[in-house]
């Protein structure tokens, strides 16, 4: 049974899903927690829906070996450390979808607002004044808008600008020019070569190092005397006082913030100018974003924990559970792989080559690059490493992993091989699928072979001459240790060369087998590796 835990309302809508999902029961406690009880509640669950009330930080992640993943009831993550969720292998999530339209609305009402001097008219109404002449305002049609970011929100807020005829000028590093121009958007990769084109500027970017402050003081400088802000995205990536400044200095016409650094504001100084219309982070409060972020992250949580699927991922990339099920496979393989180098490479590790060839190409490589990262690190590190933190852990420690693809088929339709570097040399391995399941080793070093991918491997590399084949069945049927299958790979396809064994063991040799085995004067070398059993489920995601 899955254990999903809720700290934040949540409307009954998401509930009910979670409620109504066979073997996932529900652990509502809503309302206001200490980090120590969030922490402890943590413990006892495999999953949590935060909104933006929960923060998730260091302290509160370290050391939940149950809990897999979050999923943040919204588009914002900047309540949950992420790189403290991704250290500890959990996976976090976000709705993206669900409130798109209430946020837009919300800058576009901010927009008109700010535009034609609601706030402060309706305020002299309430006071029983009438005004005019104090409130007169401007259109929007035939003025020039920038949009800062054009993901979801950026995009509607724009389509809905080019609705009230202004002329939308758009920043995206990521968006291609021929969707901008499609949407009517006048693209710019350079936003200092924008923020001096417009009449109004709106940010819809998420919060990161990069956009804190993104509309800072010099940009400010360079926009027109008269510029109008709107800030419905995150506190901070328009920099506050920077903005009081200018809006002091009378550079600045006006801003529309539905967001802060702070919220509530430490300082009020900014939300309290007449200058300013301010409303406490109402993007996403309608009654339909609340539920379609609420039935979204439901739906998410859940997929995840019942389908293994990944969406809306902000750690990791995103998997459907259909293409779950047909890479699983490759995972294990790569996996296996990297358990198998662990074992069988000495000295430390520099950096891995992985070449993806044939089908394996055509996959998520980058998934099977870190689940490949998995098998390498998890006999070396007492963390809980899986596909979500292998990556990071990996280039925390030095460890550079290089993908090569190509899609040509050669003997194997596909192929993965890892190539490692270390401190005393370079090893090769490299693994097949055959048929939907079977998991095969097919190389080793310079050696070519079928072995089985599973189990307990045997391997000993010793000159190809007569007797050694048959000293090594000896050795085991003297311990009573059954050999399930045996590979053979010769350097030279003729005797007398270099050649290497490896033998699938049904039980575990002792030290006394081992040192006999190498004292065979034929063989040069000895080494068992540990690899789990055939068609054992991957660890990540099944229940803990």
């Amino acid at each position: 049974m899955y254990r999903v835990l809720i700290t934040d309302d949540l409307s009954t809508a998401g509930l009910k899903i979670l409620q109504e999902t066979p073997g996932v029961e529900v652990v509502n406690r809503s309302g206001k927690h200490t980090p120590e009880q969030v922490r402890e509640f943590l413990q006892d669950v495999d999953g949590i829906i935060i909104r933006s009330a929960t923060k998730l930080t260091p302290e509160i992640l370290k050391d939940q070996p149950r809990l897999k993943v979050i999923v943040r009831a919204g588009v914002g993550v900047d309540n949950i450390d992420l790189p403290a969720a991704t250290r500890e292998g959990i996976v976090v999530m976000n709705t993206p979808a669900g409130n798109t339209t209430s946020t837009a609305e919300q800058a576009m009402a901010l927009l008109l607002a700010m535009a034609r001097n609601i706030g402060p008219a309706a305020a002299s109404m309430k006071a029983g004044k009438w005004d005019r002449k104090s409130f007169t305002g401007t259109q929007l049609a035939g003025k020039t808008i920038a949009v800062v970011g054009l993901g979801r929100i950026g995009l509607t807020v724009a389509r809905r600008c080019i609705a009230f005829e202004m002329k939308v000028l758009g920043y995206d590093p990521f968006l291609s020019e021929e969707r901008a121009r499609a949407e009517g958007i006048e693209l710019y990769r350079d936003i200092d070569d924008l923020v001096g084109k417009c009449d109004f500027l709106t940010v819809h970017t998420p919060m990161t190092p990069e956009t804190e402050g993104l509309i800072n003081a010099a940009r400010i400088a360079k926009m027109k005397k008269g510029v109008r802000l709107i800030n419905g995205a995150r506190g901070g990536i328009i920099d506050e006082k920077a903005l009081f400044d200018a809006i002091q200095s009378g550079h600045v016409a006006g801003a529309a913030l539905d967001v802060f650094v702070d919220e509530p504001p430490k300082d009020w100084g900014l939300a309290q100018l007449p200058q300013v219309l301010a409303t406490p982070h109402l993007g996403a409060s309608t009654d339909e974003a609340q539920e379609l972020v609420a039935v979204e992250a439901a739906e998410i949580i859940t997929g995840f924990l019942v389908r293994n699927e990944v969406r809306h991922a902000v750690n990791m990339a995103p998997i459907t559970a259909a293409e779950m099920i047909d890479m699983q496979p490759y995972l294990d393989l790569g996996r296996r792989l990297g358990l198998f180098m662990s074992q069988f490479t000495k000295g430390g590790v520099r950096g891995v080559r992985l070449q993806f060839k044939g089908e394996a190409a055509s996959k998520k490589t980058k998934l099977i690059s870190n689940a490949f990262a998995a098998g390498l690190l998890s006999k070396a590190l007492a963390d809980n490493v899986n596909i979500v933190n292998a990556d990071m852990l990996a280039r925390e420690r030095g460890i550079e992993i290089k993908e090569e693809l190509s899609h040509e088929v050669g003997d194997f339709s596909t192929l993965i091989s890892a190539t490692i570097q270390t401190d005393d040399g370079e090893s090769t391995a490299a693994g097949t699928i055959f048929g939907k399941q079977f998991l095969r080793l097919v190389r080793v070093d310079q050696f070519h072979l079928d072995a089985y991918l599973d189990g307990c491997l045997l391997l000993y590399k010793h000159i190809d001459k007569p007797g050694v084949i048959g000293f090594m069945g000896n050795i085991c049927g003297k311990h009573e240790i059954n050999i399930a299958h045996m590979a053979l790979g010769r350097e030279r396809n003729e005797p007398g060369g270099d050649a290497i064994a490896v033998l699938n063991l049904d039980n575990e040799p002792d030290d006394e087998t081992l040192a006999e085995v190498s004292a065979h004067q034929a063989v040069t070398s000895v080494q068992l590796v540990k690899l789990p059993k055939a068609g054992e489920p991957l660890p990540w995601l099944v229940s803990r």
